[in-house]
């Protein structure tokens, strides 16, 4: 079957490693909601594989999942309509990885910029599944033959890495059979930036929790946080050029604009020649309406984790019935020889 003829199908993963953000919300879940919404087959991973790749104490990472679960549900994934599961219950990601660091080449990875600035400079100490990642996360978009992939700007050279193996692979072994992905970067805040330095992206992993907007924040924290967002002491500009020189004051522009549905331009014309004394108020007003409901959602499930495992089991089955073919008939292609029910007789 050619690109073309495919069926679309998008993949997403969100590592479980620290809780959501509204980074995570306007990036990535209103996205990936939208997207849900349109029809298209939509298949959203909670990637606990990834995560161990850097320390994790084994009681959070179970928590971060659930409640990472219990996000995607409240902010509008219908695991009735998408396909919600955790990686690690889903065992085609794992065995195709290994197919794929057999595939992928050592250049490749070393020139992966996410692992050196994770890495730091004790690339020595670090784990092969820090390395590897990037195989992994090809073998999680092409397991399900995902014709398309949202992901945010750090995340483009891993995706083309994605592109890179599939090739190879298609061309080593004589088959038109892996899709070449495509990204899908879209919207006003897709790059949510630090409410304290608008030139960092907004990261749950920041030392101090002054820089971002928790899911699990109640509305006095999120009007506290926006009311103490770094800004510059300009009025807002007229037109979207004017934010080019202005990190903070442009990222809470795009987050009230993504947060209303709207674009740059519309929210400027409202406050433009205005300062953040009036716009802040009025962001900070707009978040807690839009984030207090998928908080207070979230609180409610996550009182019955038995049921959030249920789901997640449900979603990996779902997942396991779309990837073990795949899986399979790679292994085919490679070589390898496969049992088949039954016993000699």
């Amino acid at each position: 079957m050619t690109q073309a003829a495919r069926a679309p199908r998008v993949f997403s993963g969100i590592q479980p490693s620290g809780g959501l953000t509204l980074g995570n919300y306007l990036g990535a879940l209103k996205r990936f909601v939208e997207t849900q919404n349109e029809g298209v087959e939509t298949l959203y991973c909670l990637v606990d594989l990834h995560a161990i790749t850097v320390w994790q104490e084994p009681e959070a990472l179970r928590h971060a999942t659930r409640a990472m679960a219990a996000g995607f549900i409240a902010a509008g994934i219908d695991p009735q309509r998408s396909i919600l599961f955790n990686q690690s219950q889903v065992s085609a990601h794992a065995e195709l990885a290994w197919i794929f660091n057999c595939v992928a080449r050592m250049g490749w990875l070393s020139r992966m910029t996410q692992f050196k600035d994770k890495a730091g400079k004790h690339r020595e100490n670090a784990s092969v599944g820090l390395f590897a990642y990037p195989s992994l996360m090809a073998a999680d978009i092409l397991a399900y033959h995902a014709t398309h992939v949202p992901v945010g700007e750090d995340q483009k050279q891993h995706l083309e890495l994605t592109r890179e193996i599939a090739i190879k692979f298609n061309h080593d072994f004589g088959v038109d059979f892996f899709p070449l992905v495509e990204p899908v970067i879209e919207g006003t805040a897709t790059r949510v930036m630090s409410l304290r330095d608008g030139t960092k992206k907004m990261s749950k992993s920041d030392p101090s929790d002054m820089t971002r907007i928790n899911l699990t924040d109640d509305a006095d924290t999120i009007s506290l946080k926006i009311r103490k967002a770094r800004t510059d002491p300009e009025p807002l500009p007229e037109t979207a050029e004017g934010l080019e020189d202005r990190p903070e004051a442009r990222n809470l522009v795009n987050i009230f604009a993504a947060l209303s549905d709207r674009n740059v331009e519309s929210v400027l014309a409202d406050y433009a020649g205005r300062g953040f004394g009036e716009f802040k108020p009025a962001l900070a007003e707009l978040a807690v309406a839009r984030l207090s409901p998928i908080n207070a959602e979230m609180n409610r499930l996550l009182q019955d984790t038995a049921e959030i495992d249920r789901l997640l089991g449900w979603g990996a089955e779902r997942a396991d019935v779309i990837a073990r073919p795949i899986l399979e008939r790679v292994y085919d292609i490679v070589g390898m020889v496969r049992s088949r029910p039954g016993r000699p007789v």
